[in-house]
């Protein structure tokens, strides 16, 4: 089952089973006294995949094109319970979801986003010129210079 299913694998056969005895969503709902969204949600996976709606599937990426091909579409008067099924998407409710997200920002929100943390600039960029190299170099020698110092001076502080 989806990991964020609130219907236990067996709940779910349960339901799938009168399913396809003709009950409705919601009177599977009532029948087996479980909540009403995650059986509608079963209810929607059943009717556009049978039975095959109690596998779990892998997550998967679509790109950009095939997003903006559904969404014209579904935009266009196609239904989203067809797309979802000619795509084989999970569910309508992801043709819905891209859908406003593209009347929210355009094409640009249906791109791929960058994952994970962004790359930080520690604020050391590299030097331009041959003065701003030499400069560097100047003041990472200083530094060191002042380090090595105070390191012997601790030494000497140890043997007396």
């Amino acid at each position: 089952m989806y990991a964020k299913s609130t219907l236990s694998h067996a709940d779910a056969v349960s339901a799938v089973e009168l399913f396809e005895q003709g009950f409705t969503a919601r009177s599977v709902a009532l029948a087996l006294d479980f909540a009403g969204a995650p059986v509608q949600m079963l209810y929607e996976r059943w009717q556009l995949r049978g039975s095959g709606a109690l596998v779990t599937r892998d997550r998967r990426q679509y790109d950009f094109e095939t997003k903006l091909e559904i969404v014209r579409r579904h935009v266009k008067g196609e239904s989203g319970r067809a797309l979802s099924a000619e795509f084989g998407l999970p569910s309508p409710g992801t043709v819905a979801t891209w859908t406003s997200i593209y009347r929210r920002d355009g094409e640009d929100g249906l791109r791929p986003k960058p994952r994970g943390r962004p790359p930080t600039d520690h604020g050391v960029s590299a030097p331009k010129t041959e003065i701003e190299t030499l400069r560097f170099e100047n003041e990472r020698l200083r530094a060191e210079v002042a380090y090595l110092g105070k390191l012997r001076a601790l030494r000497s502080q140890k043997r007396h």
